[in-house]
């Protein structure tokens, strides 16, 4: 009894031995079969001829191609010729076919040019440009046709002719107004009195049309994406100091009153002048849209990778539709105010592109009738590890922060600034 027990056992044991001895080879071979048919997968899919490689080039090209035949069929296409709107559903688009039907009558090129239907998307395509021509002079049945998304140049396009427009529409009104006031001088020029108010006059009309051309010229360079002439590591805290100092005599002339923090020690690198110029025009736009006997506050705050300046004012406040157009170059908020206080519409501009060029951004929030917050953001210095190499740009953003069209509560927004001022006002006055 107990011999047939062992030689159970015995067989049990060896039973599973071998079983799973058959498991491992099952699973080898599998393996060895899967490998096997990868490779020859990849084999396949691999580039083997002339007319492959010629393929995977036109559908792979960054420019749209098509090639038809007199019966408008599309014989050839890539993918961008689908997303350029050249080609829907294998027929060609109206107006490349207007072009490639001339081409085909008397074999000459011709520009292609017209608006594809709108998409969804970030950037939409607007404009898209391109050439028929013959495939072959040897053979006239095909044509083919190139084709680009020509929308950035249209938009540049229309950017240049608006800029010209608005450059020329504002210095006319201070040469129309030099021009008047020089003549009424050379009249009145037996009344001291006159001689001097309207002296007076031509003065500030030259001077403000002095600042618009420097602004514009500092605008250009900015956007013209040149280097930082002479970047620095610099403290956040001076350069707040400088620009609140610029600002005290215009804050004392109009009674606004400015107030600041303690200040931070964070530092920052770029060009000092250009970084207090940016915080000179915001402090200066809080003091000019402000009433008489208001305050305008300068806080700063510093977190592990960014340097923030926000300056907050009780003024008139920014409705939400002219907040998305409030950093185009000659807009203004209110056009009569900012004339009398000489504004030329720059600033602000000036303020994105200097943001832009340090990779910070600017943002704005606002209310009407409660005032205005504008914040400043810069990447922090933090030792050699994080500065920039001689003549290297840091990454710009694609587009400045511009928050105040963004869908955030407005409980939270205001809590936020309130917060902010109650920090500047116990900060301590100057």
């Amino acid at each position: 009894m107990s011999d047939l027990l062992l030689g159970l056992v015995i067989g049990l044991v060896l039973g599973m031995v071998l079983g799973a001895v058959a498991v491992q080879i099952y699973r080898l071979r599998v393996k060895k079969l899967r490998n096997a048919r990868t490779r020859a997968e990849l084999k396949g899919n691999r580039v083997s001829t002339v007319a492959q490689m010629l393929h995977f080039a036109i559908q792979s090209a960054p420019s749209a191609v098509v090639v038809v035949d007199k019966r408008r069929n599309v014989v050839l296409s890539n993918t961008r010729a689908h997303e350029l709107s050249l080609v829907h559903e294998r027929s060609v688009n109206r107006e490349v076919w207007e072009a490639v039907e001339k081409v085909f009558a008397d074999q000459e090129p011709r520009e292609v040019a017209f608006t594809p239907p709108p998409r969804r998307g970030n950037r939409p395509v607007i404009a898209v440009a391109g050439l028929a021509q013959l495939l072959s002079l040897q053979d006239d049945r095909y044509a083919v046709v190139y084709a680009t998304d020509d929308s950035e140049h249209i938009r540049m396009e229309s950017a240049r002719r608006d800029f010209v427009a608005n450059v020329s529409h504002e210095l006319k009104t201070p040469v129309g107004a030099i021009s008047l006031l020089t003549e009424t001088l050379i009249s009145e020029k037996e009344d001291p009195e006159s001689v001097e108010y309207f002296g007076t006059k031509l003065i500030n009309e030259s001077r403000r049309m002095s600042q618009m051309i420097s602004e514009l010229i500092a605008l250009s360079k900015l956007q013209g994406a040149e280097s930082l002439p002479d970047p620095e590591v610099l403290s956040l805290d001076d350069i707040v100091e400088e620009a609140f100092d610029r600002c005290r005599l215009s804050a004392e002339a109009a009674d606004i009153e400015l107030v600041k923090d303690s200040g931070v020690e964070a530092l920052v690198h770029g060009d000092k002048a250009l970084l207090v110029t940016s915080v000179t025009n915001l402090v200066t736009n809080a003091i000019n849209y402000s009433p008489a006997g208001t305050s305008v506050s300068i806080s700063r705050e510093m977190t592990e990778n960014q340097a923030i300046v926000r300056v907050t004012d009780r003024g008139i406040g920014i409705a939400p539709e002219d907040q998305k157009r409030l950093f185009e170059r000659f807009f203004r908020v209110d056009k009569a105010r900012s004339r009398n206080t000489g504004g030329t519409g720059l600033g602000l501009a000036i303020v994105k592109h200097v943001m832009a060029n340090h990779g910070g951004s600017v943002s704005v929030w606002s209310r009407v009738g409660t005032g205005s917050t504008f914040t400043l953001e810069l990447p922090r210095y933090k030792g050699e590890g994080n500065a920039l190499p001689e003549g290297e740009q840091p990454v710009v953003p694609s587009q400045c922060a511009l928050s105040g069209g963004e869908e955030e509560q407005d409980g939270v927004r205001e809590h936020r600034v309130n917060r902010v001022r109650r920090r500047t006002e116990q900060g301590g006055k100057e």
